[in-house]
């Protein structure tokens, strides 16, 4: 079920909220365990049994784990249950790789299992293992309620593509949340907001992105539009999702972190890596950098971790090359920005900000392609080597329909939009303009965004792939 849906918004939602609102406190949990069970067998049915084997073996592993703390037994059940949690992850989404590039090192021809991904499984995964470490740190205390933990792991909000939510950040709130009149008006705007990001900013990106795909005749504009235009739809898609998860959290009483923080302001690619999928970021910096030996090793072995962070970020997103170096491709910038570039990228804001702006554009041409070949393709367009023109008619007709949604996206992703609304409130009659006025723009943007579901079709948000 996606939450950029008609049956989601208008029937599955409401259905829920109700539910929630009537039901005794201590049977809200299990509302939402129900809830999202519902929500994830709505599209996965066959892979509820699935993410259910997942929670059960963070259940048992936690509690022995906390029991034999201190002792060789708790480290044990750590590694058998990260075997576990990770040997589940590698099978359903790395299995068909690894036999492909086994088949072309050897020759041999090892048929292909051909499973289809479940749904989430990238971030429910890392959510158990996080509980689990968290619990072997001493960080968390084991949940002996296996309905909190089994809500905490498949809450609808974040379960299909995150943020990836720590245990240790709501494990409290398992047990006792709030809900306030500022929070679920906050909750509404931020779900509308992420909702009007996707329905009519991505998905308008995306139908230039699929038109520069189906096209045969390409040009150095039509490259760059394409580009441009991809790695903004990610960004709204993703940040919109987010965005959603976050509000749909606040209605139901839980406070989810951020996960994006305006990355396409940054002046480096280590700040944008700081503002762009926080919670993965942090993420593997502390279940895997850190743990590693961080920057507190040898130079040598310090670059080394950042690599295999970096690689293992990259095959997270995917099973395929290319987004194997696409995480390459970000560890070789930030290597080099710790050796010696971020001194340099200091003295000038608008060239850093270009220099960005540009390896990003190119990493996410890596990361959209289809295989290695076409990412290579495209930046060979893009860098005016390839035997193509300038710009087309044709093109130039795309240019025209497609500028004002790019112009519009391209200040959507900057912090203009919110300085200007806060500094409007700031002004004499400010405040009381903004609280009449930004109701009556919600509930167009809902309207609006509504009216595109029921004449458009079926509009998966990219990082379900992942």
């Amino acid at each position: 079920m996606l939450f950029s849906s008609i049956t989601f918004l208008y029937y599955f939602l409401p259905c829920v909220l109700i539910f929630y609102l009537i039901s005794p406190k201590k049977l809200r949990n299990t509302v939402l365990l129900i809830s999202s069970l519902v929500f994830y067998a709505w599209g996965e049915p066959g892979y509820v049994l699935l993410m259910a084997a997942g929670i059960m073996n963070g259940y048992i592993s936690g509690m022995l784990t906390e029991k034999f703390r201190g002792r060789a037994a708790s480290k044990a059940v750590l590694a058998v249950s990260s075997a576990v949690s990770i040997g589940m992850l590698a099978y359903f989404k790395y299995a068909d790789f690894f036999i492909e590039n086994f088949n072309a090192a050897t020759g041999l021809s090892v048929p292909l299992l051909k499973i289809a991904l479940p749904v989430g499984i990238s971030f429910y995964t890392f959510q158990i293992l996080s509980y689990v470490i968290d619990v072997y740190r001493g960080e968390a205390k084991a949940q002996r309620n296996p309905i909190n933990l089994a809500c905490y792991v498949s809450l609808f909000p974040q379960l299909i593509a995150g943020p990836i939510v720590r245990y240790s950040d709501i494990a409290q709130q398992l047990e006792q949340r709030t809900h306030t009149s500022e929070k679920t008006a906050e909750g509404i705007r931020r779900f509308i907001l992420g909702l009007a990001k996707k329905v009519l900013i991505a998905n308008a990106l995306g139908e230039l992105c699929g038109i520069y795909s189906e096209s045969d005749e390409k040009s150095i504009v039509f490259s760059w539009m394409y580009a441009a235009a991809y790695s903004l739809q990610v960004y709204f898609d993703f940040s919109g999702y987010s965005d959603m998860a976050i509000g749909l959290g606040k209605l139901f009483g839980f406070d989810f972190m951020e996960n994006f923080n305006y990355p396409y302001i940054s002046k480096s690619i280590t700040e944008f890596w700081r503002r762009w999928h926080i919670s993965l970021g942090t993420w593997f910096r502390d279940y895997v950098y850190i743990p590693l030996g961080g920057n507190r090793v040898s130079k040598l072995r310090w670059l080394g971790n950042i690599f295999v962070v970096w690689l293992l970020t990259g095959f997270w997103h995917g099973a395929a090359w290319n987004f194997i170096i696409w995480g390459l491709y970000f560890a070789v910038f930030l290597v080099i920005e710790k050796l010696f570039l971020l001194e340099y990228l200091k003295k000038s804001k608008i060239l850093s900000h270009i220099y960005v702006l540009f390896a990003v554009i190119i990493s996410f041409v890596i990361f959209g392609a289809s295989d290695i070949n076409s990412a290579a393709e495209c930046i060979r367009d893009m860098l005016g080597f390839g035997d193509i023109p300038l710009i087309s008619a044709e093109q130039s007709y795309y240019l025209r329909s497609f500028g004002i949604i790019l112009i519009i996206a391209v200040i959507g992703a900057t912090e203009f939009p919110k300085k200007l609304v806060s500094g409007f409130e700031k002004t004499r009659y400010g405040k009381t303009v903004t609280a009449i006025a930004e109701p009556v723009f919600l509930g167009m943007l809902l309207l609006v965004s509504t009216a595109y579901l029921v004449d458009g079709s079926f509009n998966p948000f990219l990082y379900f792939r992942f």
